[in-house]
């Protein structure tokens, strides 16, 4: 039987503390050199809240580290759909279009996350591949 009233909001909200834990324990696996194991807890994480811009950014960026190249560009095309103005997800997917030898694109994705955050390495990247 469904849930009803504030039972139903305490399960939406168990669900986002879920999300958020899986989030935090996948970003922790992923900063200690253990990508592999991020996706996995990142991935549930996904299965949670399949909108939720920073999980998505933390699953490619985890995919990425796992030398999954094209299944982090998805992640991070997926995060933008959610958030257009993500600079990092556009500066991951560009190094993700240069890992997958879709240099163009990458200029792009660089000079994209240069325009929304003048930060120096987006810059640098911008320069070199044209954009």
């Amino acid at each position: 039987m469904p849930a009803h009233g504030s039972e139903a909001l305490m399960s939406v909200e168990d669900d986002e503390e879920s999300a958020y834990t899986l989030l935090e324990r996948g970003k922790g696996l992923l900063e200690s050199g253990n990508p592999a194991k991020a996706v996995v807890l990142l991935q549930r994480a996904l299965v949670a809240e399949p909108r939720k811009g920073s999980i998505l950014e933390m699953l490619g960026r985890a995919e990425y580290s796992c030398g999954r190249y094209q299944a982090a560009s998805v992640r991070f095309e997926d995060a933008l759909e959610v958030d257009p103005t993500n600079d990092y997800a556009h500066y991951c997917l560009g190094l993700c279009c240069l890992k997958t030898k879709s240099g163009r694109k990458a200029g792009g994705h660089f000079k994209l996350a240069w325009q929304l955050s003048p930060k120096e390495m987006y810059s640098e990247m911008a320069a070199r591949f044209g954009a």
